[in-house]
């Protein structure tokens, strides 16, 4: 570990630190100006929930215009004009969207199958793309994405806020410095309870068929008749989406790969089930994953235990705990606990649950005294040593996904893609494990997975 680091927690002498960041601050609140001629206009593929998300959270950067969105279900366009100003271009075709000259980045917020075809698009188009989690839909398809990111020299970032979230690189300055010594196991967890968390979104009672592009929004997945509840609950189905893990398990390992410096595993086992979400869906609802990471150059050897479960009767819980051999630090939002502790100097014994009380009378009290002069209790702890627990609290009102917009923004503006961490190569090594993890489970074997070569092996 670090002098500075150590120093620190020493400082602390075991008191509870209630942390914030007073230096974070966003551009907004700086005042920072920019002429016309600066602005990032942007355009939206696909208007659905998380592409509302996006949207509102970019239109929060200084110098960010929308001007213009795609989507294939007709009433999504009119809702975008609505919301955002009767100036946008609308249309169902991306194609038209990469094609304007005057748009300077997309948000690409489409389902799964899509995300790759419509990524290199946009960069071959010369535009700077934000693409939301998994990268990919199938792991192979991650080399085409990282090989038109290099070519085109533009930015490219994954929407997985974690990796920009402050409590995330606070905590990845702890790990780094030796916090919790070495690092042995994590576990993470996303489980849910409702309908909503289930993907049961919202279908229209009066649905129009013809106001939804179906044979589009197919691409290269089966072909088959319309069928509303593929389109608006995508995420529920294999040839669209990637299910829990592609969904939710990729938040998991952003937060880990950001904070640990790592890679990634080089084997997953998982397991799934459909147990209660019985709707016509076929990606599972239940999944728990185990991933074996190798010692690197950046952490040593260390267990990845996860699980999304969609029916929690438990009500629901969402938990990423490290552990280490001197503490644990857990995550809650942007946010985290660092809970740490002492071993004794002496070697520990005890009169309760020891070899020691086998032994007969005279050789315990023989024992005691000479332990005692061995290790005198004025030199030598004999116990574990609880430390008061570090907090670490985001400023109020702080939002993840606005700081990960302002990375890419920043980065677009200075012309600089190395400041996205983000990247194509990090995407891929996010979301190939996890999809690893619904490979596994149907081939019900491990993965082999090359971290640095990124492939499959064997």
């Amino acid at each position: 570990m670090k002098n500075s680091r150590r120093t620190f927690l020493r400082t602390m002498g075991g008191s509870a630190a209630a942390l914030s960041m007073a230096s974070w601050m966003p551009l907004k609140a700086l005042g920072s100006a920019f002429s016309p001629n600066d602005t990032i206009q942007v355009g939206l593929i696909g208007a659905g929930i998380i592409g509302h998300f996006d949207v509102d959270t970019i239109l929060q950067v200084p110098g960010v215009e929308l001007v213009a969105a795609c989507d294939l279900y007709d009433p999504r366009l009119v809702r975008a004009k609505e919301k955002w100003g009767n100036h946008l271009y609308t249309t169902r075709d991306y194609r038209e969207i990469l094609a304007r000259p005057d748009i300077d980045a997309v948000i690409v917020a489409v389902p799964d199958h899509w995300h790759d075809h419509i990524s290199i698009a946009a960069l071959e188009a010369g535009k700077h793309v934000y693409c939301e989690k998994p990268m990919v839909h199938h792991i192979e398809e991650g080399a085409a994405v990282i090989a038109a990111q290099k070519k085109s020299g533009k930015v490219f970032q994954v929407g997985s806020q974690a990796a920009s979230s402050v409590g995330v690189l606070e905590a990845q300055k702890y790990i780094k410095d030796g916090a919790l010594g070495e690092i042995s196991f994590v576990e993470a967890t996303n489980d849910r309870v409702d309908a909503l968390g289930a993907w049961q979104y919202t279908i229209p009672f009066d649905l129009d068929p013809k106001q939804v592009d179906w044979d589009r929004y197919l691409g290269d997945a089966p072909k088959r008749p319309f069928e509303a509840h593929r389109f608006f609950r995508w995420r529920n189905y294999k040839e669209y989406g990637t299910g829990v893990a592609g969904d939710l398990f990729v938040h998991l390992l952003t937060t880990l790969h950001t904070i640990t410096g790592s890679t990634g595993p080089n084997r997953i086992f998982a397991l799934g089930d459909l147990n209660y979400w019985k709707d016509g869906r076929d990606a599972y609802d239940l999944v728990t994953g185990v991933m074996d990471y190798p010692k690197t150059d950046q952490h040593p050897s260390f267990q990845f235990f996860t699980r999304v479960n969609l029916a929690d009767g438990g009500g629901g819980s969402h938990r990423s705990r490290i552990v280490g051999t001197e503490g644990s630090l857990e995550l809650n939002g942007d946010g985290f606990v660092l809970r740490r502790f002492k071993r004794p100097q002496a070697p520990p014994f005890s009169l309760n649950y020891d070899a020691l009380i086998t032994y007969p009378k005279a050789m315990q009290e023989a024992f005691l005294k000479e332990y005692d002069a061995k290790y005198p209790k004025d030199k030598f702890s004999r116990g574990v040593e609880k430390q008061t627990d570090i907090v670490f609290n985001a400023p109020e009102k702080y939002n993840a996904r606005l700081s990960h917009m302002e990375v890419f923004v920043k980065a677009i503006r200075e012309n600089k893609p190395a400041l996205v961490k983000e990247d194509a190569t990090f995407g891929l090594r996010a979301a190939a494990p996890s999809l690893a993890c619904n490979l596994s489970v149907e081939k019900k074997k491990p993965i082999a997975w090359d971290p640095d070569q990124m492939k499959i092996v064997g």
